[in-house]
């Protein structure tokens, strides 16, 4: 948002409470997955995540061309699988239901599948191919984001936590830190997660709810990568979790969904039930060394979608917020979708996913 707005001309502060893109974004397994993802509950949320995932492609080369950062984007697609008849079961709805939505997908016997990805156990019951689901790393996301928007001239302020929104005459005035200090603007945007609704000086009026969703996962390494082919080259996904591949030797395992507030711990019993379903599909993931134990929080919304744009009840208070899993996905979109409400142009967020839909059913 920060990099958009400043290429419309714009003045950004960005102010984060810690290092940049050290919380969820740092934690994010990085699936582009709108196909995967897709609800038939959902579909204006589908809308967005499938234009969002359209621009990924050139979103990438622009920030690799402006910030000489290869963000890790990966189009070698992914494999939803089932274990036993009940999960085929399951995946024979999810097919259907992607056929009626129009989305590609490609029904693969078990044998077809392990030839596409040789690890995978003997045992496969079914699988699904979606192409078009696509993964990059997050960590590269955030790292090229900040060096392109500073040196579009953007004002990163990283340690700088923002203890409350400030008003006057009945609009935004900008924020004060936690150590007293004042930035003044006209316009605030409020994109601080699962730490959003937390804000001092929002009016009840102009809230949002957002709430943490708890994820746990793992990190994993191939030591000897070089010498031999990947374990996996697809984003595997099945019921209970998910592999992503980095291409570099490298893994994501997870991840946990659970509703327990602002606690991060890890927990062992989350680690068992994420290795134990992943190696009955794929075997050869016990065999990889563990890099780094993670736990981190969703900012997660009453209807699962995001809030974004501008608050009709308090002027200059804008959202960007409640992308619950899919805020990877989301970026390129976001970004427009933001700079364009604060530049005043008219955007392509749409009213589902405006903040006043809350104040709305409050009142």
């Amino acid at each position: 948002m920060a990099w958009r707005a400043r290429a419309r001309g714009l003045t950004v502060v960005l102010l984060d409470r810690g290092a940049l893109g050290a919380q969820t974004t740092a934690v994010a397994a990085g699936m582009l997955a709108p196909v995967s993802e897709a609800d038939a509950q959902e579909r204006a949320l589908t809308r967005l995540a499938l234009e969002s995932a359209r621009r990924w492609p050139a979103f990438a080369a622009e920030l690799a061309d402006v910030s000489g950062i290869d963000v890790g984007y990966r189009e070698s697609g992914t494999l939803v699988l089932a274990r036993d008849r009940d999960e085929a079961e399951g995946l024979s709805r999810e097919l259907a239901l992607r056929r009626q939505l129009g989305l590609a997908v490609r029904e693969l016997l078990p044998s077809q599948a392990r030839s596409l990805e040789p690890a995978l156990a003997p045992g496969l019951r079914a699988a699904l191919e979606i192409p078009g689901d696509h993964a990059v790393d997050p960590r590269l996301v955030a790292a090229a984001l900040a060096v392109a928007a500073e040196r579009a001239g953007v004002t990163l302020r990283p340690n700088a936590p923002v203890a409350r929104l400030r008003t006057r005459d009945g609009r935004v005035s900008g924020v004060a830190l936690e150590d007293g200090e004042e930035v003044l603007a006209a316009q605030v945007v409020i994109a601080a997660g699962p730490w959003s609704d937390a804000l001092d000086g929002v009016p009840q009026d102009a809230r949002v709810p957002v709430r943490p969703v708890k994820g746990q996962l793992l990190r994993l390494r191939d030591p000897d990568h070089e010498p031999r082919a990947p374990l996996l080259e697809r984003v595997v996904r099945y019921e209970g979790g998910y592999i992503v591949p980095r291409g570099d030797g490298r893994y994501v395992l997870g991840a946990t969904s659970e509703e327990r507030g602002f606690d991060t711990s890890v927990t062992a019993l989350a680690l068992h039930e994420l290795l134990r379903d992943a190696s009955e599909l794929v075997p050869g993931v016990l065999e990889l060394q563990v890099e780094e134990l993670l736990a981190g929080l969703r900012p997660g919304t009453p209807d699962n979608a995001p809030v974004l744009g501008a608050s009709s009840a308090l002027p200059g208070l804008f959202w960007a917020t409640g992308h619950h899993r899919n805020g990877v996905l989301l970026a390129p979109m976001t970004g427009e979708v933001l700079a364009a409400a604060l530049g005043g142009e008219p955007g392509d967020g749409g009213r589902e996913f405006s903040p006043d839909r809350f104040s709305e059913v409050t009142a």
